[in-house]
């Protein structure tokens, strides 16, 4: 189960702690993954965007860079290979990954069960990608990948929050 907590307008933030019990936020499927929002950019006043993800065996989005965040990775559990600018890695439980903004990147499971992450923008924003585009669950069923149409589909999106789609030769 999952639900939304709402934006604060500017200048009425919550003083104080922000608690999202365990299980909660708003869960979108992206591409064959799924994304839960922990909080957002509208949450913490434009300071960051927090994000559970489960990734399925192949799972991950296609090469790309954010204009004005950085994005950071912390593995719970399954492998992910990176790829960094034009180089690759394997990432696993308890790896940390920090990506600067403007670098090209992506992740991709190549295990064969589902790998869990945290991962983070600072500032908070991209995640509004997820939001937008990504669709709701539906109980009982895996979020289906996404083909060329539906990737070509969000890039508005995309480009609004400041994605830059750089797709792999391969």
């Amino acid at each position: 189960m999952s639900f939304s907590v709402p934006d604060v307008a500017p200048g009425t933030e919550k003083v104080g702690a922000l608690h999202v019990p365990a299980g909660q936020g708003l869960t979108k499927w992206v591409s064959g993954d799924s994304y839960t929002m922990k909080v957002t950019r509208g949450q913490t006043s434009g300071r960051l965007g927090f994000i559970e993800a489960v990734v399925p065996p192949g799972g991950g989005p296609v090469a790309h860079a954010h204009t004005d965040e950085d994005e950071t990775f912390y593995l719970l559990e399954g492998e992910l290979e990176f790829l960094d600018g034009e180089q690759k890695f394997v990432a696993g439980p308890g790896d940390f990954v920090y990506v600067p903004r403007g670098h090209r990147h992506r992740f991709k499971n190549i295990s064969k069960s589902n790998t869990k992450m945290l991962f983070f923008y600072t500032p908070g924003g991209p995640e509004e990608f997820f939001v937008d585009a990504g669709e709701d669950p539906i109980p009982g069923q895996q979020p289906p990948p996404w083909d060329l149409a539906r990737i070509q589909s969000v890039l508005p999106i995309a480009e609004r929050t400041g994605l830059i789609v750089l797709p792999e030769e391969d």
